[in-house]
């Protein structure tokens, strides 16, 4: 992004910092989210130790006419990472694009890792440019004029908004080089000297020029996962074939509408920063991210408290609010929305910001139904 964009990130992050120390010198006034013990470390596992397998069209989110169904992948040593059908399809375009402009593997995965931290690997329009949501989206965000599954500005030189709201001209842009649709100006990935040598992160950074520059890096074993999981162009078998080894539990097929659209809100999400007392989109804590998504989805929750307008449930569905650390009878310090399969969406802490990540980093767990407070 140019300069202007970088000065204004860094306005926003001083104000950010301000607004979390006032914040912390509060007391009652939030919930406070609480810190896991330890940062969370992802280790990349051997890419032929990654099941794979195919959703049913209805098990997340809303359907895509570029894929049947979801996916789901479970690399050794991380956590699954489910993506929706559109998903599947703007990392899919990445990939075969990356593939047609002749760059390597390294590169492709630079590609996916600015996607997810950029948009979650979805079409964008921006409530700022009007004429994008003429455009057929999966999301709409509201940052300067940013638009598209790589968030680059018309306004940047990146091209015009139909041009960003199209994922194969994205990808186009953002690898660049001698045919590239931008000639260099901006830079794609191949315009960068040496980009093979740079770590992955920091190579991503080179073309995006964020305010927030180390985020990119923590995205690395989840887009190698999604590389190789994706790059032969085969289709997986279904997530209840035994072809895939070990069966994969994959979400409940059958979730009500509110489910669905709780769950998607909450992938909407995921890459947002983590705020002491905060409540704006991607600028918020546990309980402000949590109230964002019943907001979407119609429901209002109380700022603080969420649990006290549901019922406690033992078998919790995907959707529902997950309580964490015990601070007394009927409070809890940490609070996120259970996608299943051991798994929870939620705005952990500072370090690592909103994300999908195991139930068990924290402990004292239980789930509340919420559905029925619309």
């Amino acid at each position: 992004m140019p300069a202007v964009a970088i000065l204004a990130g860094l306005t926003k992050r001083r104000v950010i910092a301000q607004a979390s120390i006032a914040a912390a010198t509060s007391t009652g006034l939030f919930l406070v989210c609480a810190f896991c013990a330890g940062v969370a470390v992802f280790a990349a596992g051997s890419a032929a130790s990654a099941y794979v397998c195919t959703l049913g069209a209805d098990a997340i989110g809303p359907p895509s006419s570029n894929s049947s169904g979801g996916l789901e992948i479970q690399p050794q040593g991380l956590p699954p990472i489910i993506l929706t059908p559109g998903q599947r399809s703007v990392a899919r375009t990445y990939i075969a694009v990356g593939k047609q402009m002749g760059v390597p593997k390294d590169g492709q995965v630079i590609a996916i890792m600015m996607a997810l931290q950029e948009s979650s690997l979805r079409v964008l329009a921006n409530s700022n440019v009007p004429d994008s949501l003429q455009f057929a989206h999966d999301g709409v965000g509201n940052d300067h004029d940013s638009v598209g599954t790589a968030q680059q500005r018309p306004g940047a030189g990146w091209g015009t908004i139909g041009e960003l709201m199209d994922p194969v001209y994205d990808a186009q842009a953002f690898y660049g080089g001698p045919t590239g649709p931008n000639h260099s100006s901006p830079r794609g990935l191949l315009d960068v000297a040496g980009w093979e040598s740079l770590a992955k992160g920091a190579a991503a950074q080179a073309v995006q020029l964020s305010a927030f520059p180390e985020l990119y890096a923590r995205w690395e074993p989840e887009a190698t996962a999604i590389v190789d999981a994706l790059a032969d162009g085969a289709v997986p078998a279904s997530c209840g074939s035994s072809t895939n080894g070990p069966a994969l539990r994959g979400l409940t097929p059958n979730l009500s509408q509110i489910r669905k659209d709780l769950l998607r809100f909450a992938q909407e999400g995921v890459g947002g920063a983590y705020v002491w007392g905060g409540t704006a989109f991607k600028a918020w804590d546990c309980s402000g991210y949590v109230q964002w998504i019943y907001r979407q989805a119609g429901i209002h929750l109380p700022r603080v408290d969420q649990w006290t307008v549901g019922h406690q449930t033992d078998k919790p569905q995907p959707g529902d609010l997950v309580v964490q650390d015990p601070q007394g009878p009927n409070n809890w310090g940490h609070v996120g929305i259970y996608a299943g399969n051991g798994m929870m969406y939620s705005a952990l802490n500072p370090a690592v910001g909103t994300l999908l990540h195991p139930i068990d980093w924290n402990a004292g767990t239980a789930y509340f139904d919420l559905t029925g407070a619309m």
